[in-house]
């Protein structure tokens, strides 16, 4: 038989206090430890932004070009880094060839006695806009400055022209920038540079008596260029009986001038005529904006729609309805087609508030001289009441805003094509150069910094729903 068995509980060992207190006291450590390390965690990893804890339309782009902060004093600056690097660029001095010292009285002159070159050429077309750009910053900013610009190098030219008119009658070779003024053989010398010379004298900022160039000028438009048989006028290169749209703005904007310095019908009637018969040979309605060249007969034809030209074009149509009276039977013509015009334009703006070289290209290359002469022709239609601010307001700032970019810390122009012909294939356009010194650009900034200042002082924009958005008012 077993014997029975003894139950004996179990007792678990008693640990002393202290024991229990330092392993409460780690447990504790641990917990806080791991709740501070989760806390940190949850800081450093980024919360997940959805459509359910992000507004996400208010949400900031990276836009590639400034967007809503276009302001009068910022413009401002641009136009005087321009001013400052021109007026150090382009010297209004005559010096001697074989001491190179300046002559200053310009009565003395003799054939040593040389225009001292800068970097750009005073007698240009380039340089006709780049005056009116000038007296237009000037009007804007109210700097003397700017007026003074232009005002200091027409007299200049002025007070040149007797002596050279003299020598180029004895040596007609001799090689002068001031041939260009006293013999043009193109519109290009004539029609911007008497713009501007018109609007210096109606302006009456100048000392010096303007009106015999003025008038050599219009009567190389109106009596001297080659013409088709209606009228149009017209170039033989690169072919026979070719329209350059470039032409529109060699011409136009001077003979309307010419009909408000002197109040005679007869150069109205022309500037219309170039604009109508222009327009049609050359404007795509479905596009919205005009062939570079055309050629009488060419069938089928080729169309570029190259954008520094398209900008002359829309530049003269603005120029022209500036002095045009509104009760001539073609103001109603030019105003439509200011307005078609820009309407194809604004089809065509790139999302960086440029143009393309090639406006409907949109693998060309974006400019700098065509978009801002597409921002001062809209800003300034805008400001006239030609125009309606609200539908062009917003784009007239981001080109601005593009076009600001492009000036460099000297206030040079940059991305701008340098002087163009006419071509029939994409590659000539495509890869023209461009070039600080091309001369196309600095009149155009000058403009449209002056008109969107006006357009920024006459009109009200503001930030609603994140865009850009003008005031009716």
């Amino acid at each position: 038989m077993r014997p029975e068995a003894t139950f004996i509980p179990f007792t678990a060992p008693r640990q002393p206090q202290a024991w229990l207190w330092g392993n409460a006291r780690k447990a504790f450590l641990a917990l806080a430890f791991f709740g501070s390390w989760h806390a940190a965690d949850a800081q450093t990893t980024p919360k997940k932004v959805s459509d359910t804890n992000t507004p996400l339309h208010a949400m900031q782009p990276d836009y590639p070009t400034p967007y809503g902060t276009t302001k009068v004093e910022d413009v401002t600056k641009v136009l005087h880094r321009v001013h400052s690097y021109l007026d150090a660029a382009t010297p209004a001095r005559v010096v001697d060839k074989k001491t190179g010292k300046q002559v200053t009285d310009l009565k003395k002159l003799n054939e040593n006695s040389a225009i001292e070159q800068g970097d750009f050429r005073l007698t240009s077309y380039e340089w006709g806009v780049t005056y009116s750009g000038m007296l237009l910053a000037g009007e804007a900013t109210g700097d003397q400055r700017f007026t003074n610009y232009t005002t200091q190098r027409l007299n200049f030219l002025a007070d040149l022209a007797p002596y050279y008119r003299t020598e180029l009658q004895k040596n007609p070779k001799l090689e002068t920038p001031m041939r260009q003024v006293l013999l043009p053989h193109a519109l290009d010398d004539a029609g911007a540079m008497a713009a501007a010379m018109i609007k210096a004298s109606r302006a009456n900022v100048v000392k010096s008596d303007l009106r015999p160039l003025i008038n050599n000028y219009l009567d190389y438009i109106s009596n001297k260029e080659f013409r088709l048989a209606d009228g149009t006028l017209a170039r033989n290169r690169p072919l026979p009986n070719t329209l350059w749209l470039d032409d529109l703005f060699m011409s136009v904007p001077a003979l309307a001038q010419m009909g408000k310095l002197t109040g005679e019908q007869r150069y109205y009637d022309d500037a219309v005529k170039q604009v109508v018969q222009f327009s049609d040979r050359m404007f795509n309605k479905e596009k919205g904006v005009y062939m570079h060249g055309w050629v009488q007969g060419m069938e089928p034809h080729p169309q570029f729609h190259w954008a520094r030209a398209n900008g002359w074009a829309v530049m003269t149509l603005v120029e022209l309805l500036d002095v045009l009276p509104q009760n001539h039977p073609g103001y109603p013509k030019v105003l439509d087609q200011l307005r078609a015009h820009v309407k194809g334009l604004a089809a065509y703006q790139a999302g960086e508030g440029f143009w393309h070289q090639l406006l409907d290209r949109n693998n060309s290359y974006l400019e700098t001289s065509a978009t801002a002469i597409y921002a001062y022709s809209i800003a300034r239609g805008i400001n006239r009441g030609w125009l309606d601010k609200q539908a062009y307001g917003p784009m007239v700032l981001l080109a601005w805003n593009a076009v600001a970019t492009k000036i460099n810390a000297k206030g040079q122009v940059e991305g701008t094509c340098v002087g163009t012909g006419m071509a029939f294939d994409p590659a000539f356009y495509f890869y023209r150069p461009i070039n600080v010194y091309a001369a196309h650009g600095y009149g155009p900034v000058l403009l449209a910094g002056a008109e969107v200042i006006t357009l920024l002082k006459g009109s009200k924009y503001e930030i609603n729903d994140s865009s850009v958005q003008f005031s009716s008012r």
